[in-house]
């Protein structure tokens, strides 16, 4: 598939999907098409590494929406989005955020996606057996999971998100968050 034509396919499958952030995206996306027709490659991939990290930000704004409000006994901070290039970290979108409890113990979960980093993380998670070498197997919802010695939780939802629940809490505490994530939606995106 040549280049003008991936990018119009993907512009007709982002025009197809709600308005975003004023069309940026799209602007961005015309750009590096109008760039690419005149032959300045340079501004073409400008254009979209700019189109890039516009949908990375979307995707991680989207994810906000899918962590958990604070559990009983628990207070939330502010949830926080962030989406790093690829140049960095082979790129990637996360949303997270913190919970406190009156004794001073803390749980973060965080929701990761656009990231090349999953796709490598991504089969010690499917193998049973490299998973369990991390930790115990455990179900959230009815994804498999697994919780590590420090009751830490990682699921990998829908081959490209990685749900990641952490921090000073009791194992019981970061397993009722990550089953407090909506996993249903998650897998969606």
């Amino acid at each position: 598939m040549n280049f003008v034509r991936a990018l119009t396919i993907a512009a007709a499958i982002l025009a197809a999907a709600p308005a975003f952030a004023a069309d940026d995206i799209l602007d961005a996306m015309d750009q590096a098409k109008k760039a690419y027709q005149s032959g300045d490659m340079a501004g073409a991939k400008q254009s979209l590494d700019v189109a890039s990290q516009l949908i990375a930000q979307k995707n991680a704004e989207g994810f906000l929406a899918l962590l958990p409000n604070a559990l009983p006994g628990w207070t939330a901070e502010k949830p926080q989005a962030n989406a790093v290039g690829a140049a960095m970290f082979g790129g990637a979108s996360t949303a997270m955020r913190n919970y406190t409890n009156a004794k001073g113990d803390n749980v973060e979960v965080s929701i990761t996606g656009d990231s090349a980093m999953i796709m490598q993380f991504g089969p010690m998670l499917n193998n049973p057996a490299l998973a369990g070498a991390m930790g115990k197997l455990i179900k959230v919802g009815d994804q498999r999971a697994v919780q590590t010695n420090d009751g830490d939780v990682m699921l990998l939802v829908a081959n490209k998100f990685l749900v990641h629940v952490q921090g000073s809490g009791d194992p019981a505490s970061k397993l009722a968050y990550a089953q407090a994530v909506d996993i249903g939606k998650l897998s969606k995106m």
